[in-house]
């Protein structure tokens, strides 16, 4: 089928959530991003014609950009989203608002267990051409192979042409997670979707240089690292320095991994599995599924890997063209799978 915004709209509709009919819908957007909410709901009507709740978040409150004052998640959507079968946020990442905003949102989610969540934050018409049109089947496929390999690994290894080198290691009291784009009841994914994940046990040493994207509000605000990337020393799992030739990319990195005790501590380590994709493009909820790795500091996810800690912060980092080897075994070079 043609790649078109519609397009990807309608599979998010059709072949992640798998909307039903008489089956309830929530969406969250905002301003800018109302013209691919639009798009989603005109789908969801198709196969589900009810009235269903469309929020968006300037209707709240003020959204300022340097998260001075981050708006709060309100109870009115809470409510909806308690009894709803679907539900979609397609929004702009502002700073403060994983805190404020998108982790009460979440958390209300969870507690939903029919509830298929679609999790958009930045989502652009650009992703809805491109990741949001990818073969969700191969998608599929590839994960799956990718599960089998790293589900018992003891140890992977990413390095890259940039200067990465960092050796994660992993226990049985760690789950790895697969996101393929099939979202299923009591669950949330990013669409774009295509990552196998988990949370690291103990990196005790090694290098991330950032040349990818960086996550949260860093991604809205910067961008494409490649000419300005973060290099970020890892000692015993923590941050231990950093340094960028941006020096206000610096000064934000710094206040956001001082928030709390374990905003500086690695957690989450990914293998993005969306062979759909050719490039990067500087937007952290499509660069994450690109082949390759990114890995992430602050909070590991709890509920979905056995993380022992939690963190108000959650900063992926994106890798160029990582080569992969996990308890030794090659399994991607130049981020291209070769399994």
């Amino acid at each position: 089928m043609e790649q078109s915004v519609q397009y990807g709209a309608w599979q998010a509709v059709n072949n992640c959530v798998r909307l039903k009919k008489g089956e309830k819908v929530v969406m969250i957007t905002d301003n800018e991003t109302a013209k691919i909410a639009d798009a989603i709901y005109h789908e969801a009507v198709q196969v589900s014609p009810l009235k269903h709740p469309v929020f968006v978040m300037e209707k709240f409150g003020k959204r300022p950009e340097d998260g001075s004052s981050p708006l709060v998640f309100p109870e009115e959507i809470a409510r909806e989203l308690a009894d709803a079968d679907v539900s979609f946020f397609c929004a702009k990442g502002k700073a403060g608002e994983l805190k404020s905003f998108r982790r009460p949102m979440l958390d209300v989610i969870e507690a939903n267990k029919k509830l298929r969540h679609g999790h958009m934050p930045g989502i652009n018409e650009e992703l809805m051409v491109t990741g949001m049109c990818a073969d969700y089947a191969k998608v599929h496929e590839i994960s799956q192979k990718v599960y089998e390999i790293v589900h018992n690994a003891r140890q992977i290894r990413v390095t890259t042409p940039a200067g990465t080198g960092l050796t994660a290691y992993f226990t049985s009291q760690r789950q790895w997670q697969i996101c393929d784009g099939f979202i299923l009841p009591g669950h949330w994914s990013n669409l774009p979707d295509g990552e196998v994940f988990s949370c690291v046990t103990q990196a005790p040493k090694g290098r991330v240089v950032v040349d990818g994207t960086l996550g949260d509000f860093f991604c809205e605000k910067y961008g494409d690292m490649s000419k300005n990337p973060l290099i970020i020393e890892i000692a015993q799992g923590r941050i231990s320095r950093f340094f960028c030739m941006n020096q206000q990319i610096e000064r934000d990195f710094k206040r956001y991994i001082e928030q709390d005790a374990d905003a500086n501590r690695l957690s989450e380590f990914a293998i993005g599995t969306n062979i759909g994709l050719d490039h990067l493009v500087g937007n952290l909820l499509q660069d994450e599924k690109f082949p390759g790795v990114h890995v992430a500091f602050g909070d590991g996810y709890d509920k979905k890997t056995g993380c022992r800690w939690k963190s108000e912060a959650h900063v992926d980092c994106v890798m160029r063209d990582c080569t992969v080897y996990v308890d030794g075994r090659k399994i991607m070079e130049g981020s291209r799978f070769l399994i």
